[in-house]
C-alpha cells in the first residue's frame, strides 16, 4: 500500500474549521460511518506545491491528509477531500475541504448542518 501525502501546519495557530456549507462535499464523504466535513483556509507561501502534492496523491490513488496540532496541543490529521488555491491581498490561501474525526469544539449545535448528534 502506498504512503499517503501530507500537508503539515508547522507554524501558526490551529486551523479554524468552518462547517460544511456546500452540498457537493457531502457526496464525497459518503460511507459506512457518519463523517464530519469542514473547510479551512491556510495562508501559505508555497500553495502551488501543496496543491500539486494533493493532486499527485489523488492521481496515484493515495490519500492526502492535513496534519495539525489541535487546541489541546495534541497532533491530529484530517483527510483532505478537495483543495483549491486562491490569491488574496496578503498572498496565497489554500482552501481545504476535510473529513474530520470529530466536530471541533468551536462548532455549536446550530452549525451542525446534518442535524446529527456526534457519537
Amino acid at each position: 500500500m502506498s504512503e499517503s501525502a501530507k500537508i503539515t501546519v508547522v507554524e501558526g495557530p490551529t486551523p479554524e474549521f468552518e462547517p460544511n456549507s456546500e452540498p457537493w462535499i457531502l457526496a464525497m464523504s459518503e460511507g459506512p460511518e457518519i463523517s464530519f466535513t469542514s473547510r479551512c483556509l491556510l495562508r501559505t507561501f508555497n500553495g502551488k506545491d501543496l496543491l500539486n502534492r494533493c493532486r499527485t496523491a489523488w492521481q496515484q490513488g493515495r490519500a492526502a491528509y492535513l496534519e495539525f496540532t489541535n487546541l489541546s496541543g495534541i497532533p491530529e490529521e484530517a483527510l483532505i477531500l478537495a483543495a483549491r488555491l486562491a490569491e488574496v491581498e496578503e498572498g496565497e490561501v489554500l482552501n481545504l475541504w476535510l473529513r474530520l474525526k470529530n466536530w471541533p469544539g468551536e462548532f455549536s449545535e446550530s452549525d451542525n448542518l446534518l442535524d446529527i448528534e456526534p457519537e
